[in-house]
């Protein structure tokens, strides 16, 4: 008999703050005036706690909790009654009052209590808090009310949740299974955990099966669902089982009359149309059920004999419409008992594999699963677990290509379907885990492929290094791309399809298209060139690998393409491959693309300067990403995003990226990630006058140390460090970084380096030198374009012209500066050139005008000043940013505190953030530069 786990309740609701914040509006409004609030969601998402929550945090007055239902003898009660009750109960103070499960009071009672909350304006300080479930269309009297819905946790909240509740003691892949069963539904994990003994939650036993049985299901929805009549039963049962074999969460309305009618003929089923059962909702021409864990409650609830009769029908019903493969999962469904049925087997996995059969990356995974359980032979249970697994990745859903892989590895099979296995898991620990554990899983798959199938042993080999190279982990990334095995063993130049691409005569494996071997192999010796600082070396098979992705029209070598253009510099290149990527995926629906495609746009656009281009590419690909469940690839887009965002007064809105990029790169260990995240936090400081914290940041990732930045992305951050450590009073780090630059641009492969390269030299120089080295800066950005970069270093000179009191060249300088910062977008940095500007007292039309307040009495040089201080800067700091004395910030601020009538520095940062709130004042936040190549 199974033991069970002691769950430990939760010790803080996760992943519920929007929610929360919207009750806290409600409970913080109550002393002043009324409100009202109904809580949704699926049954086992937390309502009943959140109701909780509010009722022990509201503080101002009495809470009630009107609770049970009221029953058939209510049913006389009316709006004024309940009206008057509340009143009473609130008396002079404000009143809470709390109905859970509010959709099981009668209609009368249900009417009565909305009217109430309709005229609780009147009523005195009195806030409606009400629950509904949302396994059932919302009662027309609800939907009048403002609501707040729960959705299933994210991964990472799902995550953090059930760690709270075992202490985590759960084994990796014991958890991964207990997340992937649960789907973000709380009350459902906790039910899966209590199921478990400890030895099968640490691993050390096999885990029930199904792990989400009729028992757990139910006790999350609340108990079994039923229909008020053997049709209502009989439908509901029938869109649970259609739905199995679904693309989507509905199904064909058609499709369930027709098996309906094989089912029940129509003198049982009565002559007058029955109603919808209210778990369902009809759209169209389409079924779903409002609730997916009721959905699932309704299936794993029935009794097996009706649940294959329904199955028989349907298989029936879509025999007759040709549409194969769901015919025959259902059929499969259909047989009895739990032996093998391996003439059944064949069969679905060869329809599975049949690229002529119009079907869905996750309809084959679900019939190659299928097979494998009906298959007798361990080794062939193992190969279609594996190619169901490769589905359900090229499906996005990492989560259901887990548990496949260890279902594949439970069984002794020969070395090339243990390598595609072990393939397969490695692609899924890349986008969506630990990046070491990937690369392992891919150095394992390629010597597991090396004898049968050479060319899949190379893919694996090459995520292997982007494994290596989003770890930053160099040596491991060289040894990964070390040549490959001498000619009389290589494969043919298209051997078996690999797990990125799709190719419809391929699908019998599981797999994808293929890519030739060629191709694979200049991309791998042009990268270890390239990390070897042999650029003479790497440019011919890189180059080899860009000119082929013009030609192509499959996704992946497009990919591969855009990579390697991107290490060449060739950022027009890159934009091309990638944007021609991104649309191959969407026409083969290959869902699990998108995000790479797009991650490579977004870089080519900033290293190309187009912030604005960047952003909509990172947006976009967050959302494709988090969609795919790849949150490696989520995170890169985050440090996208935060890189467009510092360049932009949205201080804010940097951090909220950073920290979110962060959290995933460094439990991952995405090296590459943490340096453009924390890159992107520098840049933002420095864009705010925040020179020292932005020398401070980058000087970890630009020195020489063990915290040192990402091996291809580091140098690119150094031109941001020597302006930060020059104005921190840092000139010999500054120096000491210069040489790393100067390599870099000799390299070549960056068109911007060598005008960054002159700029911050510029920096450093003399004075007599300093003049020539902006010129020759200058000079060379309009060679390489990028009117950023050139807006930066023309703000740098002009600041260096005004204070060597060159005003007419400075104004010229700054005026060309302040455009140039204006077409990109770059709001933090043209906030700089208009002080600037205003130092050299430029006119209005120059310089954008505000309305007259308190800030408006300052000159220039103290509003400068001012806005420093205000964000925690010291004197000196202020100086050094400044280039002026101490002595001069000390009068600058006497004069600042006596025009506004401040007496600390508190009270002006009070005073500035109150002004720049309402839009007195323009608010530095950030700047941006390039971004590195990706692999």
């Amino acid at each position: 008999m199974t033991g069970e786990t002691t769950v430990r309740p939760a010790v803080r609701i996760h992943g519920r703050s929007a929610q929360r914040k919207a009750l806290r509006a409600l409970l913080d409004g109550l002393p002043t005036r009324c409100g009202r609030l109904l809580l949704t969601g699926e049954p086992g998402l937390g309502r009943t706690t959140l109701l909780q929550w509010a009722a022990r945090s509201f503080r101002a007055g009495p809470v009630l909790h009107l609770d049970p239902a009221p029953g058939p003898d209510d049913a006389t009660v009316t709006a004024g009654q309940l009206l008057d009750t509340l009143r009473a109960a609130a008396g002079e103070s404000p009143l809470l009052v709390c109905v859970d499960d509010a959709h099981l009071w009668n209609d009368p009672a249900r009417t009565a209590l909305v009217l109430a909350a309709e005229h609780l304006s009147g009523a005195g300080r009195v806030g409606l808090l009400l629950s509904a479930a949302a396994d059932r269309a919302v009662a027309p009297d609800f939907a009048r009310l403002p609501v707040v819905r729960l959705d299933p946790l994210a991964p990472q909240r799902a995550a953090a949740l059930l760690d709270d509740m075992t202490d985590g003691a759960a084994a990796p892949v014991v958890r991964e299974q207990l997340l992937a069963e649960a789907e973000g539904n709380p009350a459902l994990l906790a039910a899966l955990v209590r199921r478990l003994s400890p030895a099968e939650l640490r691993g050390h036993r096999p885990l029930p099966g199904p792990l989400a049985d009729a028992h757990a299901l139910a006790e999350a929805a609340g108990g079994a669902p039923t229909g008020p009549n053997a049709h209502a039963r009989d439908l509901l049962l029938t869109v649970a089982a259609a739905v199995r074999a679904s693309d989507g969460p509905d199904v064909d309305a058609g499709l369930v009359r027709a098996a309906l009618r094989r089912l029940r003929p129509a003198p049982e089923r009565g002559t007058h149309p029955e109603p919808l059962p209210a778990q369902l909702a009809l759209a169209g021409d389409r079924l779903r059920f409002h609730s997916p864990l009721v959905r699932r409650t309704v299936y794993a609830t029935a009794a097996p004999d009706p649940r294959r009769a329904v199955h028989r029908a349907l298989a029936d019903a879509l025999e007759s419409g040709g549409h194969r493969l769901p015919e025959l999962l259902h059929r499969s469904w259909s047989l009895s008992g739990p032996a093998p049925a391996p003439a059944q087997a064949e069969r679905l996995a060869a329809v599975a594999a049949d690229g002529a059969v119009p079907a869905s990356h996750l309809l084959r995974a679900t019939a190659y699963a299928r097979a494998a359980e009906l298959t007798a032979d361990g080794a062939g249970r193992a190969e279609r677990y594996t190619a169901a697994a490769g589905q359900a990745l090229l499906a996005g859903r990492p989560e259901q290509a887990r548990p496949l892989v260890v279902a594949a590895r439970r069984h002794s099979a020969p070395a090339a379907v243990r390598g595609r296995a072990e393939l397969v898991r490695g692609l899924v620990e890349l986008r969506d885990g630990p990046v070491g554990d990937a690369h392992q899983s891919l150095l394992l798959a390629a010597s597991l492929l090396a004898a049968d199938a050479p060319a899949d042993a190379a893919t694996a080999a090459m995520a292997a290094a982007d494994a290596a190279w989003a770890a930053g982990d160099l040596p491991a990334c060289l040894a990964t791309l070390a040549p490959a095995p001498p000619p009389g063993a290589a494969a043919p130049d298209h051997g078996p399809p690999g797990p990125y691409e799709r190719e419809e005569s391929h699908e019998r494996q599981g797999r994808t298209a293929p890519h030739p071997v060629a191709a694979v192999s200049d991309h791998r010796a042009g990268m270890r060139a390239l990390l070897e600082g042999r650029l003479d070396r790497a440019g011919a098979p890189l180059g080899q690998v860009v000119a082929r992705g013009r030609t192509e029209h499959r996704p992946e070598p497009l990919l591969r393409s855009a990579a390697a253009a991107l290490l060449l510099g060739d950022v027009d290149a890159a934009r091309g491959a990638g944007a021609r990527a991104l649309a191959a995926a969407r026409q083969l629906g290959a869902e699990v693309l998108e995000p790479r495609a797009l991650e490579y746009l977004a870089y080519a656009e900033l290293r190309a300067g187009r912030h604005p281009q960047a952003r909509a590419h990172a947006e976009e690909g967050l959302r494709a990403a988090l969609r795919s469940g790849q949150r490696n690839t989520a995170a890169h887009h985050r440090a996208v995003l935060a890189l467009a965002a510092s360049i932009e007064e949205e201080p804010d809105v940097v951090a909220g990226h950073v920290a979110a990029a962060l959290d995933t790169a460094r439990r991952h260990g995405l090296a590459q990630a943490v340096t453009l995240a924390q890159w992107a936090a520098a840049r933002a400081d420095l864009g705010r006058g925040r020179a020292f914290d932005a020398a401070d940041r980058l000087g970890l990732l630009v020195l020489p140390g063990p915290g040192r930045g990402h091996f291809a992305v580091w140098r690119l951050a150094v031109p941001c460090f020597v302006e930060a450590a020059v104005l921190a009073g840092r000139e010999e780090d500054a120096r000491e970084a210069l040489t790393d630059l100067a390599g870099w641009a000799a390299f070549g492969a960056d068109p911007q380096a060598a005008a960054q390269l002159a700029r911050c030299r510029a920096l450093l120089a003399p004075p007599e030198s300093a003049d020539e080295l902006y010129r020759r800066a200058l000079a060379r950005h309009d060679e390489a374009g990028g009117d950023f970069e050139r807006a930066r270093t023309a703000l740098l000179y002009g600041k260096w012209l005004r204070r060597r009191r060159r005003p007419r060249e400075a104004r010229g300088r700054l005026g060309t500066a302040l455009a140039g910062f204006e077409c990109c977008g770059a709001g933090v940095w043209a906030a700089q050139a208009r002080d600037e500007l205003r130092a050299l007292g430029a006119t209005a039309h120059v310089v954008r005008a505000g309305t007259p307040t308190r800030l408006s009495r300052l000159t220039p040089q103290q509003l400068r000043i001012a806005r420093h201080v205000a964000e925690g800067a010291t004197n000196r700091e202020v100086a050094l940013t400044l280039a002026v004395s101490t002595r001069t910030v000390d009068y600058h601020l006497r004069k600042v505190f006596a025009a506004l009538g401040v007496r600390s520095r508190l009270e002006l940062a009070r005073v500035v953030g109150q002004a720049e709130q309402a839009g007195e004042a323009r608010r530095p936040a950030g700047h941006q530069e390039k971004t590195g190549a990706q692999p």
